[in-house]
């Protein structure tokens, strides 16, 4: 066989190009421990928090806070280094030795956003671990708490709950979601319709600046205090802790779960649900999630099923008067209803049996699997026969599941513009799609996520418009990407304009302002304004 020796010249070109770029990628990775270690305090050594692919521990910390399985395959990017900052020293060392070598820096907290923009990279990069930094200092006197980003929702109920019976936080219902994350991106639980959203009720923060300078609230300012208040913090820099304001709850509360299916009458149900569920008590959320199981009765053996789960401020007399009033259709009576404190209410909505010791709240490791979620918004209750056509778009689509998250309350009360996060009056509820699947592989999330992708097309007729809106904490990349490049701004835009409507130009002017090169950037970041 003749040899093309242009091919093999090439070839030859190739691999030793790749050899060199792998020798400089290596010798910025080098300079950047050694930088690491130069600008670490004596009484603080970094060493210890630094992990490489080298480490014997790197991979146990790199998985230990991966929340979504897709994004811990073979083939997943990894960062060259972790560093898992033990003192506020060690994020500004990051910072410093990151800029000076144009190295790209994922900030995790708690792993659990969708898309793993935390953690996963198309160019080199390294991650900033939150994780050892949870302290949770309360003040009962005051009624606030001081919380690093590195604790978790779990942690911080816990804490609450050693010191009172009749205090709470308006935040999520997933115990293992990581502060730092929740809380920049809006954060948001069975609370919102009384005490609006996380964001609602942070007071002060402690921030660490491009120039790895610490600001509290009035150093920053109140533009970056609003912008790290749902506009996500990891576009501006990084959060350290923020002190939050608790929330009265009485010492008893009423659960409930009642799930209905087709032929239980679910398609009235929840017709009746969409038309009051905003309108109802603020001191009551009822929740819907709606998924596809098998029928005993059905032709094609599957149905819809609607799970209808609450949370009332109050007492289960109080609670079934009020349903029964409002929505008649589902039943409600006193047996379906569990009285029990707000803490063990945290343990009922995350599937916990309630009578568990609370501790289990401080456990980090949540049941994991590959998912994917999607977000809407809907502002008009949807017709009754396009309920019935869902249902067969469902059945035809499982496992697509969707959850509706009513609104109204406290939520429509506080203006638009009043954080980042500016899905408030208007929103009857919000949407959250899901899918979630056990088995690995890049044809099998493909497969999983466009059955995901092609129910959200389906209801588009359902929801908003013009921008159709979606939630920055559900992290979608389907709503575009950016490359943080020259055309930054307009591709920013795309996602942007859908996350935080008409405050996304804002964003930009205060990301302009505090990062003007970009410094702090992921693939959904604000963007700063064209040059």
């Amino acid at each position: 066989m003749a040899i093309s020796w242009p091919l093999v010249v090439s070839l030859l070109l190739s691999i030793s190009s790749l050899a060199t770029s792998a020798s400089n990628s290596d010798s910025v990775h080098e300079a950047f421990v050694q930088c690491l270690l130069d600008n670490s305090h004596p009484s603080h050594p970094i060493s210890e928090a630094i992990f490489t692919p080298q480490s014997p521990s790197y991979a146990t910390v790199l998985q230990s806070y991966i929340r979504n399985l897709r994004f811990n395959e073979t083939y997943t990017p990894k960062p060259f280094l972790i560093l898992t900052a033990l003192h506020q020293s060690h994020i500004q060392a990051a910072i410093i030795c990151a800029k000076k070598g144009n190295i790209q820096m994922k900030i995790r907290s708690g792993g659990h956003d969708y898309d793993g923009l935390s953690y996963v990279a198309t160019v080199p990069f390294f991650v900033l671990d939150m994780f050892n930094l949870r302290s949770i200092d309360i003040d009962m006197e005051t009624e606030t708490v001081w919380v690093q980003s590195g604790a978790i929702l779990g942690e911080l109920y816990y804490r609450i709950s050693e010191l009172s019976k009749t205090h709470g936080f308006p935040a999520g219902v997933c115990p293992t979601v990581g502060v730092g994350g929740h809380f920049t991106g809006g954060g948001y639980g069975n609370m919102m319709r009384k005490y609006g959203l996380t964001v609602d009720n942070i007071v002060d923060a402690y921030f660490i600046d491009v120039n790895g300078r610490i600001h509290d609230r009035k150093s920053m300012g109140e533009d970056l205090f609003w912008a790290i208040r749902g506009g996500g913090a990891a576009s501006f820099g990084v959060v350290l802790a923020y002190k939050i304001k608790l929330v009265h709850v009485p010492e008893i509360v009423t659960v409930f779960r009642v799930e209905k299916t087709l032929e239980d009458n679910a398609t009235d149900i929840v017709d009746q649900w969409q038309h009051v569920a905003s309108k109802l008590p603020k001191e009551l959320f009822v929740r819907l999630v709606i998924d596809v199981v098998n029928s005993s009765t059905r032709t094609g053996g599957s149905t819809v099923r609607v799970s209808f789960i609450s949370l009332f401020l109050g007492d289960s007399e109080t609670l079934v008067s009020i349903m029964n009033e409002n929505l008649p259709l589902l039943g409600l009576s006193q047996s379906d209803c569990i009285e029990t404190s707000w803490i063990r209410s945290v343990l009922f909505w995350t599937n916990i049996t309630i009578d568990s010791p609370t501790d289990v709240l401080l456990n980090r490791t949540p049941s994991l699997s590959y998912l994917k979620r999607k977000s809407d918004y809907v502002k008009q209750p949807i017709p009754k026969t396009a309920l019935e056509g869902i249902w067969e778009k469902m059945i035809e689509l499982q496992p697509a599941q969707m959850i509706f998250n009513p609104y109204g309350g406290r939520m429509a009360e506080i203006a638009s513009t009043a954080t980042p996060f500016p899905h408030r009056a208007g929103n009857l509820w919000k949407i959250q799609y899901l899918a979630n699947w056990n088995q690995g592989g890049a044809e099998t999330a493909q497969r999983y996520i466009e059955l995901t992708r092609k129910l959200h097309r389906y209801m588009t007729p359902f929801v908003s418009k013009n921008p159709r809106e979606a939630f920055l904490n559900y992290r979608d990349i389907d709503l575009g990407v950016n490359h943080n490049d020259r055309g930054s701004y307009l591709e920013g835009r795309v996602y942007g304009i859908k996350y935080f409507k008409g405050n996304f130009n804002r964003l930009v002017h205060i990301k302009t302002k505090v990062d003007p090169t970009n410094f702090f950037r992921n693939e959904q970041s604000i963007p700063t304004l064209p040059h």
